[in-house]
């Protein structure tokens, strides 16, 4: 009863082998212990399965039957389907399954099937799965009690052999299932969380539902609290990179920005600064998430924490991911910071010669005392004198690594304030941000003009494409939003670059029609994106390239075809791209949505609430694996929980996380032994990303 028994290969596992374990590994199983968190996709309990005799047409039901008769039934418009006489002990029915003969191969007579689908009526009652199971083949014993388990499978591993496999082999995987576990009984029970033995028992053997979901919270804690304690570790971690700088304060710059301003600042912006403030003026490094909505004035929060560090003498440094985005920023900085004697500086990596040398000079003599830069902040080649303060704009598409290897530099200790324009559901920002503060602009300023959101069938496109040329002839631009750059032969969607030359030719034959997307060299993308926001261009046809950050005033129309092809979040920003002017500005989205796609679409028309689009793109998406480190090839980092359903879940996570490191930075204490070792085998990727181990 080791541990290290759940680390033997799959093959060795009773009714597996060396052909099948190729096929497991495929599935990403190459352990005892992979199979053993190979966990249920799916349960059904017995009270929800439906007797065959009582079914009636029109119903929504699943049914548990096994094979009676099957075959290919041919029809006279030349489609074929599959049939299959299903029986139980009150009755029989026929399932069909249009279009699909393959199964006849499939299936044998005996088998044992869970199917779930409407009942209808064609020549009598039958029922058509729209998904099922099978739960056993023929001679074999049916599995399952009350509830009946189903995992996720594959072609080569069907849901039978995999069932068959964990009916030989469970009961020894949980006896290797170790006793000496990372936290004490004692802790578990205060936790209110049963023990993993039993956990992983409930799992896959429940007796009823509420077993099972009493063994998934306890898998689901074990990765929020291993993660929150990567996360707390990666606090005290910074910590440790040396004292923060404790910025003084005078005003001399600060009060006039203030003065000089049109407008008042929000009172979350105000609420903002002041933890920022308060942060600078500590002798710790600040660490602090700023998100806000599109629009929010999260620009301006930055301006104000550069000017506490130029008024104590220090350099600030604002990346961000592309050049168009970084000369954005250097107008906007240049135009408010100029006239109170700051000097700007920007750095990219376009940037060569003679300028160049200028620009590595005023950084490393301290006359530079904000600089506006992309990645080519990190290069080797550039010296700050005094970094105070870095900020990271756009934060997921960075990552952990870039912000670390500027805050590692040497003779530097600056605070970071990280900046996200999409907006992240506040538990997903404490499971993978929990290494910083967290500051929300939950506030949009005043007067911004709220941008009309309309969903247009393809059958409407020339109606759609005569309001955008109004537009135009009023002097706006537009955007034209595709999600492929070509045409695939396997999606039937609409391509940037076809459609480029059939509107340039057919549509808007005379108007100016710039074409963007990821494929382009840089300095094509950055030529087109810079004629369309000096207005050289009436028309910009692009792909998702466009997504962030972006600010064109004068374009009041975003159109997106095959709008259901995107996620809301990416749809909520491609909307942020307009309504920046005074005009009224409009985003259209052509589609034929069914199901959840029209779902997603309906919720993403009628709000726009940036975190409430969000929350509801985690609930129909997942949280997928958001480090912008990312583990590709690997499992996502949450496997067993849900952000939303799970919220309690983290809060307790990150408690008792943050109060381990606090009394026991290393986990060197008898009692963490087992917990540090967990973390180094486990996290030790996500450790390195921080500095940590």
């Amino acid at each position: 009863m080791t541990f290290s028994n759940l680390d033997r290969p799959v093959q060795f596992l009773k009714g597996v082998g060396p052909k099948r374990a190729d096929a497991l590994a495929r599935m990403g199983i190459g352990s005892a212990r992979d199979l053993l968190y190979h966990i249920p996709r799916r349960y059904d309990d017995a009270s929800t399965i439906t007797p065959i005799a009582n079914l009636a047409v029109g119903l929504e039901v699943t049914v548990i039957g096994r094979v009676r008769s099957k075959g290919v039934i041919p029809t006279r418009t030349g489609l074929r389907i599959f049939q299959a006489v299903l029986e139980d002990d009150s009755g029989i029915i026929t399932a069909s399954w249009p279009g699909q003969p393959w199964l006849d191969r499939k299936l044998t007579k005996g088998d044992v099937l869970l199917a779930s689908g409407p009942v209808k009526f064609f020549h009598g009652r039958q029922i058509q799965p729209r998904e099922f199971i099978t739960l056993s083949k023929d001679g074999d014993s049916e599995m399952g009690g009350r509830v009946f388990v189903s995992y996720p499978a594959s072609e080569e591993v069907p849901q039978w052999i995999l069932r068959r496999i964990f009916e030989s082999n469970l009961n020894k995987l949980l006896e290797w299932v170790p006793d000496d576990e990372y936290m004490s009984e004692r802790e578990r029970k205060k936790l209110g969380l049963t023990n993993l033995g039993e956990a992983l028992s409930l799992i896959h053997r429940p007796g009823n539902l509420a077993d099972a979901e009493r063994g998934r919270r306890r898998l689901a804690f074990d990765e929020l609290f291993h993660l929150q304690i990567v996360q707390a570790q990666a606090r005290r971690k910074a910590t440790e990179l040396g004292p923060g700088i404790f910025h003084q304060r005078s005003n001399e710059l600060i009060r006039p920005l203030h003065e000089a301003l049109p407008f008042e600042l929000t009172k979350a912006q105000a609420r903002v600064l002041s933890e920022i403030y308060a942060d600078m003026q500590l002798d710790r490094r600040m660490n602090r998430l700023l998100q806000g909505d599109v629009g929010a004035g999260k620009t301006i929060v930055a301006l104000f924490a550069m000017l506490l560090a130029a008024e104590g003498g220090y350099q600030s440094a604002l990346m961000a991911p592309t050049e168009i985005l970084a000369e954005q920023h250097l107008r906007q900085v240049h135009s408010v910071l100029q006239p109170l004697g700051v000097n700007v500086v920007l750095l990219t990596g376009s940037l060569k010669g003679q300028k160049r040398d200028q620009a590595l000079k005023a950084i490393e003599s301290g006359s530079g005392q904000v600089i506006i830069g992309t990645h080519a902040l990190i290069q080797d080649s550039v010296s700050f004198q005094n970094l105070g303060l870095l900020i990271v704009d756009e934060q997921h598409r960075f990552g952990v690594r870039q912000r670390m290897a500027l805050l590692k530099r040497k003779n530097n200790r600056p605070d970071l304030l990280v900046m996200s324009a999409t907006p992240i559901p506040r538990s997903l920002a404490m499971a993978f941000y929990g290494d910083l503060d967290l500051s929300i602009l939950d506030e949009l300023p005043p007067g911004r003009k709220p941008v009309k959101t309309e969903l247009r069938a393809p059958a409407q496109r020339e109606s759609v494409y005569k309001f955008v040329r109004t537009q135009i002839e009023e002097g706006r631009q537009a955007y034209l939003v595709y999600p492929l750059v070509s045409e695939s032969d396997k999606l039937d969607l609409l391509a940037a670059t076809e459609e480029f030359e059939r509107l340039k030719l057919e549509v808007f034959p005379g108007s100016r029609l710039g074409l963007l997307h990821g494929q382009l060299p840089a300095s094509e993308k950055y030529d087109t994106m810079s004629a369309f926001a000096g207005g050289d261009l009436d028309l910009l046809v692009a792909t998702t390239v466009v997504e962030v950050g972006i600010d064109v005033p004068n374009a009041s129309v975003m159109l997106i075809e095959n709008a259901e092809r995107f996620g809301l979040s990416q749809l909520h920003q491609l909307r942020g791209r307009v309504g920046r002017g005074p005009a009224k500005s409009h985003c259209i989205l052509i589609a034929e949505p069914e199901g959840r796609a029209r779902e997603r679409l309906n919720i993403f028309r009628d709000s726009t609430d940036g975190f409430e689009i969000a929350r509801a793109d985690l609930r129909m998406r997942g949280q997928g694996d958001f480090f912008g480190s990312q583990q590709h090839g690997r499992d996502p980092i949450l496997r067993f929980s849900d952000l939303i359903a799970d919220e309690d879940l983290l809060v307790l996570a990150q408690k008792t996380a943050r109060q381990i490191i606090s009394a026991d930075p290393d986990l060197e204490h008898i009692d963490h032994k087992r917990l540090s070792e967990l973390i180094e085998s486990r996290y030790q990727d996500r450790l390195a990303m921080f500095g940590v181990g």
